[in-house]
């Protein structure tokens, strides 16, 4: 879990080292959401021999975007923080074709630490996350674009979510059997994730 932990947070911060580097030079984009290094410590005398250490964070700690989606958190969406962390999981999500999305970001205004990472179930080259994919439905489903994901040009997801869910209604008018024995599978994949979730 722990060595998982800092697999995570240190792929998301290459992620992020690479949307700095292309959001930093866009006239009035400003400072960009950096996400801390974590290291593996192995300490062989130690009953619990593997410990993780990273930079001690000051300052109000709020969460940017929730694990899942289903909250509205309000310093997230109007805060500079929360708007441009909001534009990265958009970037990486648009980066990766919809394949990864980095979730869970939180921390002390723009330094971001203890996130986590959804794939698809087959993960994205080679890589795993450590999240359910059921995030990256819902992201896709509620993320609204903010001046940063124009600024980054980043194509709006609502418009084509909105054209799936219009093509799913005309599919489900003709065949409505098997609109109705779908429906139940991704409720039941949803369920353990409020049993994940309650972290802070």
């Amino acid at each position: 879990f722990v060595i998982q932990e800092c697999y995570v947070q240190n792929t998301a911060r290459e992620y992020a080292k690479i949307y700095a580097a292309e959001a930093e030079p866009l006239e009035g984009f400003g400072e960009v959401p950096e996400i801390i290094p974590i290291f593996l410590v192995h300490r062989p005398a130690n009953n619990i021999p593997y410990a993780t250490v990273e930079e001690e964070l000051v300052g109000e700690f709020v969460k940017y975007s929730v694990r899942d989606g289903k909250e509205v958190n309000f310093l997230r969406r109007d805060s500079e923080a929360g708007q441009k962390c909001c534009t990265f999981q958009h970037w990486v999500y648009e980066k990766t074709n919809g394949s990864l999305l980095v979730t869970d970001l939180q921390g002390v205004g723009m330094k971001l630490t203890d996130v986590g990472i959804a794939t698809l179930a087959k993960g994205y080259k080679g890589f795993k996350g450590n999240c359910s994919i059921s995030f990256i439905e819902q992201f896709r489903a509620l993320h609204q674009c903010n001046k940063y994901c124009e600024m980054l040009g980043l194509k709006t997801l609502q418009t084509s979510h909105q054209k799936q869910r219009k093509s799913t209604s005309l599919k489900s008018k003709n065949l409505p059997n098997s609109s109705t024995t779908k429906k139940p599978v991704p409720k039941k994949a949803r369920e353990p994730r409020d049993f994940i979730s309650p972290q802070h």
